[in-house]
């Protein structure tokens, strides 16, 4: 029997303007407030806008997000400055207090897709966006949304578990997901000599095609167009292949020069839509 034909996409970059760090999602004890917890994390932003902390959120249209429990505990939004590593911190007596609610409440409940834990950095825009006009479609604000789960560990302490990350760029909604091996293939402080890098099929050119949906960078383009023809397997985890999707990593000296020294670059998460292919930078 002929093997399969494997859809083979390139990769459409993508401008993030802010990018919470989901590694540093966390909740802190509020000194002012005791029994509450205050949400924090690190995040980066090339662009003016806000941040708006959500308790038992639902994704409504258009990613928007609704507060289904507000007479328990409402939503709180602080503004936030263009800048790289910013720090953010719940202000103190708007916090959870977990004794209120079930266990069974904090983690994601199925069939309504409510999460316990929702946040939504929003841009702000700019004044000297045209104005809306017979051909133009009405301008929207890009925002990140981070949805999360708390989840009780067994010193009896809770944790936040992020479930997933969605992006609305230009009225578009894109779901993120990590790209294991992506960072294997941008250049930086690692010996270029690094085995890591290269194509485990031909040991040679660098990584640039990832392998759908177990997402294992781990070919060059011209192995990849051979390997569709060839099996359906991936060649680190043996996972069934539905798509292959190209993503060329820029070497730092084929960078653009920066327009403004006023927007540096958000560093690249390993990120890609899920349905079209798109690599966030």
């Amino acid at each position: 029997m002929p093997t399969p034909y494997v859809e083979h996409q390139k990769a459409v970059t993508i401008r993030n303007d802010v990018n919470l760090k989901k590694e540093t999602l966390r909740i802190e004890p509020d000194e002012g407030c005791p029994g509450r917890f205050l949400v924090a994390f690190t995040f980066d932003a090339t662009v003016a806008g806000s941040m708006t902390v959500y308790f038992f959120a639902k994704e409504e249209l258009n990613c928007n997000l609704t507060a289904m429990k507000p007479d328990l505990i409402k939503p709180v939004t602080v503004s936030f400055k263009e800048g790289l590593g910013q720090k953010f911190r719940q202000p103190s007596g708007t916090g959870i207090d977990f004794s209120v609610f079930e266990d069974s409440e904090l983690l994601k409940q199925g069939g309504m897709e409510i999460y316990p834990l929702a946040v939504k950095a929003e841009t702000t825009l700019s004044a000297d966006q045209p104005s809306e006009g017979e051909d133009q479609k009405p301008k929207t604000p890009n925002s990140q949304i981070t949805q999360a789960v708390f989840e009780k560990k067994e010193s009896g302490d809770y944790q936040v578990r992020v479930v997933s990350q969605i992006l609305w760029v230009n009225g578009t909604r894109y779901e993120l997901q990590e790209i294991y091996g992506i960072g294997n293939s941008v250049e930086g402080d690692t010996d270029a000599n690094d085995p890591g890098k290269e194509c485990v099929i031909c040991l040679s050119e660098p990584r640039d095609t990832t392998v759908l949906p177990c997402r294992h960078m781990c070919m060059c383009s011209e192995c990849a167009k051979v390997l569709r023809y060839q099996t359906t397997r991936c060649p680190i985890c043996r996972q069934p292949v539905e798509r292959l999707l190209e993503i060329k990593v820029n070497n730092k000296a084929e960078e653009p020069p920066q327009q403004t020294s006023q927007s540096p670059p958000l560093p690249p998460p390993p990120a890609l839509h899920q349905e079209e292919g798109a690599h966030f930078v």
